[in-house]
């Protein structure tokens, strides 16, 4: 029996496959009923389950095609980025973000528009430039940036095909070095919010909100890029952290990235978590988060601390950070800047459930969109009014999928 990372999904496939190539997975699909790609398994709600089979394409050829004169790589959908950071760093290029776990796949990421941290920085998916993936009916289709339907498709959560590689966008190599802040007044936001979240290449805030204020502020700064070294303005009152930080205070550090202002590669900077530890809180955990226009950023902050009494009891960690707008249909940066609300609950699904409906409700107002990956109930029609695209997805899956082969019940419910 084949459960998501948190355990609080059983999926219902009979069947997982694992190909072996390309050709294999080709078959595979092609002779299936119903099927689905699944990932790191690390979606909260049941969007990778099939009533068919599962696949993964973790199983495919590693290798990383990088092209120096396009500065792009071409990439195994089913390779985490652990591995992959390492070995483009080794080549001298970079990616320009990385989310908090390097445990996840690649494709699993871009399919779901999982992101960083960084005023100027868009998710994972913004980086992609062609993909290659599956179709039902056992084809190889490759499409790329400019043709019809590519916006529609990168952000595609398993819904037009199985993806077997994705070409990247690459930057040169950089170092980072990261510095940890705790405890700053929530309102020092109300006048200084932009100026926080753009001091630095990547900044990410925690709070538990026992209290208005923030727990931790983690500032990563580039080393080609002068710092603004936001310690020394006068409302930010934050001290330095005298060691090595967990975002859930109390919790060792020896799964974190580096800290204490420490030089560092990019891709041992950008992360919160180490490939080699277990992430978080090794999956003892449920995940939601809710993205909103940058400029409702503090208003909606102050709406969750009015209600930090019901939030508390069942959180370990809330997360705040910035992501660029793009382009693509389903992501929940779709043309807008945005700012986004993580939430780390307890593993108490019973419990949990009426405090995400209790967050959505206080950030109804601000239009916030859910990541996909993640626990929701926001109900379909107002889905349909978050994301202006979901109805013309809705069509292009239909177009590429016409018989439901990688439909699921969660699609069902969003899309059809």
């Amino acid at each position: 029996m084949t459960t998501n990372w948190a355990g609080n999904i059983t999926y219902r496939a009979q069947e997982v496959h694992r190909p072996s190539s390309v050709a294999e997975l080709q078959a595979v699909v092609a002779r299936s009923r119903r099927v689905r790609a699944l990932g790191t398994r690390h979606s909260f709600n049941d969007l990778a389950d099939s009533p068919g089979a599962l696949v993964s394409v973790a199983g495919l050829p590693a290798a990383v095609e990088v092209d120096t004169g396009r500065v792009t790589a071409r990439v195994p959908a089913g390779l985490r980025y652990a591995e992959l950071t390492r070995c483009l760093d080794e080549r001298g290029f970079a990616l320009p973000s990385l989310g908090s776990l390097p445990h996840i796949s690649v494709g699993g990421a871009c399919a779901t528009a999982t992101h960083g941290s960084g005023v100027r920085n868009g998710c994972l998916a913004a980086s992609v430039s062609a993909l290659d993936l599956v179709t039902a009916e056992g084809d190889l289709l490759t499409v790329a940036r400019g043709d019809g339907c590519f916006d529609g498709m990168v952000v595609g959560l398993g819904a037009l095909g199985v993806v077997t590689h994705l070409t990247l966008d690459l930057v040169p190599a950089y170092e980072m070095r990261q510095q940890v802040y705790k405890g700053l007044p929530l309102d020092a936001l109300d006048d200084h919010f932009c100026e926080l979240m753009s001091s630095a290449y990547s900044v990410c805030l925690f709070t538990d909100w026992s209290a208005p204020r923030l727990t931790q502020i983690w500032i990563g700064e580039r080393l080609d890029v002068p710092p603004a070294d936001v310690a020394k303005l006068p409302w930010f009152t934050a001290l330095p952290a005298d060691g090595p930080c967990h975002p859930v205070d109390g919790m060792p550090a020896a799964s974190c990235t580096g800290q204490l202002g420490v030089p560092g590669p990019w891709h041992e900077r950008l992360p919160h978590f180490r490939p080699d530890h277990e992430p978080s809180s090794a999956g003892d955990e449920l995940h939601s988060e809710y993205m909103i226009g940058r400029g409702d950023a503090v208003a909606a902050l102050h709406a969750l601390d009015a209600v930090r009494d019901r939030i508390r009891p069942v959180l370990q960690i809330c997360e705040v950070r910035t992501i660029a707008a793009d382009r693509l249909w389903m992501s929940p940066f779709y043309e807008t800047d945005s700012v986004s609300v993580h939430f780390t609950w307890t593993s108490d699904t019973t419990a949990v459930l009426p405090v995400v409906r209790l967050v959505e409700e206080r950030l109804a107002p601000f239009a916030a969109r859910p990541h996909w990956a993640k626990i929701f109930t926001i109900e379909p029609p107002e889905l349909g009014r978050l994301f202006p695209r979901l109805a013309d997805f809705a069509r292009l899956a239909g177009d590429c999928d016409p018989a439901g082969k990688f439909a699921s019940p969660f699609l069902d419910r969003y899309l059809r």
